[in-house]
């Protein structure tokens, strides 16, 4: 029998990091076949809109043209008790692993289908308008939106090349009183495309910011790179490229192991693997995640350092949004794919923006977003 999932607690959702969700959004309705599968798992039928969450979350990847007896299970037969009633008798556990077995495909299959975004990417600072100044002066970013929540003790500031409805931006975020975090080892670094490598590292030191690694070409390439710092120490490697619609390009993270990692993103994620490179000489192996072509959306590098299975995660670097049309459908497709849902999908208390929050194999978090509940909010 498939399993059900249940609405998340407000305790399960307070110790939640903040996110840039505001909007009210309710949970769009199953279709009859859903209401169905309802009263059979309950035994009697029902009122679908009698607030059961039990009933409202009642199975998730049951989406497409299934029969019935598949989604439950289930094979039912009409025998004659003595008294001349009819009673149902169920199939063999062999039917119930093989309809289970089909509905995880199903599970697996909607991810691909699905319409998903890199939203942005959430990270402390200990000072906001130092580095907001930085973004904006010496990266060309523009400050999107700013929201103060003083009961919670935090302020947020959206920066990025074009709005959020269409282009991937970071969300920053202060904490009152806490003016320095432990970035660790296993963030790597931000990737901003420009077309003037060289002019922007110029401006960065003329603005006083510090440049760790001058301009110059990647070995075994052409692109021509250079490394920068801003204030908290998060750095950004400046790729030289022409035009782009999405010039805030990438993000970096190191993992124990990339096969492992890619697999899971893949499957769980729905990303493609854009490429893949190996550098013995430097003893490294990059992969390339997303949702894509490099030139037009941000993706996700993945590094794998030989002999190196765990990193330092530190406590600056939070998590990636992604967008999705279903975060119950998300939700139990991570935990197919051997993720961890440290958030089960549901509204926000207080917010109502549906979201389910993962960890990935090495333990790096992202949260899926609502399309819609995101996209009322930017109104």
């Amino acid at each position: 029998m498939l399993a059900l999932l249940p609405l998340p607690s407000s305790s399960s959702s307070s110790s939640f990091s903040p996110l840039c969700l505001s909007t009210q959004k309710n949970i769009s309705p199953f279709n009859s076949n859903s209401l169905k599968l309802s009263s059979l798992q309950n035994g009697s039928s029902s009122n679908w809109s009698d607030g059961n969450p039990s009933r409202r979350l009642a199975l998730f990847q049951l989406g497409a043209a299934i029969p019935e007896s598949h989604l439950l299970g289930v094979r039912t037969s009409k025998l004659l008790r003595g008294d001349g009633n009819v009673m149902e008798s169920s199939a063999s556990p062999k039917m119930t692993q093989v309809s289970t077995a089909i509905a995880d495909q199903n599970a697996l299959e909607w991810v691909n289908n699905d319409k998903r975004r890199m939203l942005h990417v959430v990270y402390r600072v200990g000072d906001l308008e130092k580095t907001i100044k930085f973004y904006t002066e010496c990266l060309g970013m523009k400050l999107l939106r700013k929201r103060d929540i003083p009961e919670e003790r935090y302020t947020n500031a959206f920066l990025g090349y074009g709005p959020e409805d269409s282009n991937f931006t970071v969300e920053l975020t202060y904490n009152y009183g806490v003016d320095k975090y432990n970035i660790g080892n296993g963030f790597g670094h931000f990737g901003i495309a420009v077309e003037d490598v060289a002019k922007t590292v110029n401006l960065v030191k003329a603005k006083g910011g510090r440049v760790t690694q001058e301009p110059g070409i990647v070995k075994g390439g052409s692109t021509i790179t250079a490394f920068v710092e801003d204030p908290d120490g998060y750095k950004f490697e400046l790729l030289q490229r022409g035009p782009t619609p999405e010039p805030m390009c990438q993000v970096m993270l190191r993992v124990g192991d990339l096969d492992r990692s890619i697999n899971f993103y893949k499957k769980a994620f729905g990303m493609q693997l854009l490429r893949k490179r190996d550098n013995p000489e430097s003893k490294y192996t990059v992969g390339f995640m997303g949702y894509g072509p490099e030139d037009k959306n941000a993706v996700l590098e993945l590094t794998y350092n030989y002999g190196i299975t765990e990193y330092d995660k530190g406590n600056g670097y939070a998590q990636i949004a992604i967008g999705t049309n279903d975060v119950y459908k998300s939700a139990e497709a991570i935990k197919l794919c051997g993720g961890n849902v440290i958030l089960e999908p549901g509204p926000l208390p207080g917010i109502n923006t549906k979201i389910t929050a993962c960890l990935d194999p090495d333990g790096w978090k992202s949260v899926f977003v609502d399309n819609v509940d995101f996209l009322r909010e930017l109104e």
